[in-house]
């Protein structure tokens, strides 16, 4: 074969497989639009990225801001739940203060009263003994007895802190006398008390009985 036939031969052959009809012509084509598909891909990529980390940084900052508003709104609350808790507690150790003294009172007077109800139940036997020891009596030992059981009932009331009301001779208190009787006599000042038919009694300041008398003038 001529030399300068193979020559032109070949020449086509490499002409052909350089056409935009041959693989290798296509192939390194799309490898080209790959690469520049890609490179345009890029730009959106990052902007999509940067779109992103900008709303989550609105997102956090907006949810920082209301941590904090409602944080303060329950500071603000927790103080109002606060000052309410103490104001009902201040109420509440008032009323037992004053239920307190209350029922101490409502004690003191209890066992007063009853005290003074006893008392003034044995204060009969008091007169009849003190009458008993007026009269004359023939047997001694009868009259001593009867004035150590005096002595003894005196002692006793005595230590209940049971005082006798002084009338004879006193000016005349309503508040501690009972008058039934007025005399004239003008040796005596006016509304003194000049004779007391029975004793009168207090306990501390409270009168249990009062002295019953006989007024002057």
């Amino acid at each position: 074969m001529d030399s300068g036939k193979l020559e032109d031969e070949n020449a086509e052959g490499t002409a052909d497989n350089l056409s935009p009809d041959s693989g290798f012509y296509n192939s390194e084509s799309n490898d080209r639009g790959a690469a520049d598909t890609a490179k345009d891909s890029e730009p959106a990529e990052d902007e999509g990225k940067n779109d992103a980390v900008k709303s989550a940084g609105e997102d956090a900052n907006a949810g920082n801001g209301g941590k904090v508003k409602n944080g303060g709104d329950s500071k603000s609350v927790l103080r109002s739940e606060l000052a309410a808790e103490r104001d009902r507690y201040l109420r509440l150790a008032a009323e037992y203060d004053n239920f307190r003294k209350r029922s101490a009172k409502e004690r003191e007077n209890t066992y007063s009263n009853a005290r003074a109800e006893t008392i003034t139940r044995l204060l009969p036997v008091y007169d009849n003994l003190e009458r008993a020891l007026k009269m004359e009596c023939a047997d001694d030992a009868f009259y001593k007895g009867v004035e150590m059981t005096m002595t003894q009932l005196t002692e006793i009331l005595e230590g209940m802190n049971v005082r006798r009301i002084q009338a004879s001779g006193e000016p005349f208190d309503p508040n501690r006398h009972n008058a039934v009787m007025s005399v004239e006599n003008p040796e005596l000042g006016e509304k003194v008390v000049v004779e007391e038919f029975q004793k009168g009694f207090t306990i501390g300041e409270r009168v249990i009985r009062h002295s019953t008398v006989v007024v002057a003038n």
